[in-house]
């Protein structure tokens, strides 16, 4: 079975031969441990693959975002970076006063100057499932231009000159979709974290309001063009889960360990492939490697009843050991049958 094989069985429910694998590994891992970083990778090869891509360049950009100090990114936003390799912070927001607002222009020539002309001799040649990111985050988008805090007031007072900006960026998004879905790639994704340690960091109802409807158009423009959709989002993000089902997007990474897993399985399995993800906030960087088994564990006993609908990710952050990494891996691997027999196991000895 290839790899593009086994993730499209996995993201219809069609019984794939194991969970497809992805390994996502933070800039720090990949800058200063890149031994350890090939190892795994050839330890445990990936199903998804990146294609070969080029945006156009902005004139905006300088610096280097991986190293101490300020750098500037692709939209002109000013980040400050405390340790190399860690993404770092927006201290002081460039649309934070009306004036600078009303005169942002979007970074167009990102789109402009794409070069997509290799994609699909990439993708024809590849036994792998090609997947590329995009920049699409409109609410992040708006916190990194506007500030969070602000971000709120304007989103509770429905502040015009944002709401326009919101759909200027809607319109950047929307065009960036068609030009993948023109494509041969096999999914696309998108993110936007939405979710705080215990709840979605605005109401559920705004969120359907406002957000919702851009979400359905740009899986709309993917699904019609025969894509897969993938969506991430940090958080526990549980109460918005039945409306990414409803508007068609594939498969969610999100953090599980936020929210009830066995919940989530109950009224969601079988509707969307997860995936990922294994706790980062504790297991992976602090965990044991069989404490680490065991959080994978605890997402096979709810979810995989042996059709798919799982898809084997976890994110290698800078501090992490490299045994936890492959421990995720090790238990992606156990048999199901052993996987369940050991929760019956636990349950008989309580």
């Amino acid at each position: 079975m290839t790899s593009r094989e086994r993730v499209r069985r996995a993201l219809r429910f069609e019984k794939p031969d194991r969970a497809p694998r992805t390994l996502w590994a933070l800039p720090g891992v990949c800058s200063f441990r890149k031994a350890e970083y090939q190892a795994m990778l050839e330890r445990f090869p990936g199903d998804l693959g990146d294609p070969p891509c080029k945006y156009g360049k902005s004139g905006r950009a300088r610096g280097d975002c991986l190293t101490t100090g300020e750098y500037v990114d692709e939209w002109g936003v000013v980040w400050t970076n405390g340790e190399a390799g860690i993404v770092g912070e927006i201290k002081h927001p460039i649309l934070a006063d009306d004036a600078a607002l009303a005169a942002y222009q979007l970074p167009w020539e990102l789109l402009d100057g794409a070069d997509l002309s290799r994609v699909d001799e990439f993708c024809a040649k590849s036994e792998k499932f090609i997947k590329p990111g995009t920049t699409c985050r409109p609410f992040e988008r708006l916190q990194f231009l506007r500030g969070t805090e602000q971000l709120y007031v304007d989103l509770a007072y429905g502040t015009p000159a944002v709401l326009k900006l919101l759909g200027q960026l809607h319109e950047f998004y929307v065009r960036e979709f068609e030009m993948w879905a023109k494509t041969a790639v096999d999914g696309v994704s998108f993110m936007d974290d939405w979710g705080s340690q215990n709840a979605l960091l605005i109401s559920p109802d705004m969120w359907r309001e406002i957000f919702k409807p851009l979400y359905a158009e740009y899986c709309r423009i993917l699904r019609k063009a025969g894509k897969f959709v993938f969506f991430h989002s940090d958080g526990n993000i549980s109460a918005i889960y039945p409306d990414l089902i409803e508007i068609g997007v594939d498969a969610v990474n999100s953090q599980l360990f936020c929210m009830d897993i066995e919940v989530l399985a109950r009224l969601h399995r079988g509707k969307i492939t997860l995936w990922g993800e294994i706790d980062r906030q504790h297991l992976l960087p602090f965990g044991t490697p069989e404490e680490v088994k065991e959080g994978v564990r605890r997402v096979r006993r709810a979810f995989d009843d042996g059709r798919g609908g799982l898809i084997a990710q976890c994110e290698w952050g800078i501090k992490d050991p490299a045994e936890n990494i492959a421990a995720v891996f090790e238990a992606w691997d156990e048999p199901l049958a052993a996987v369940k027999t050991e929760k019956t196991c636990a349950s008989q000895s309580a």
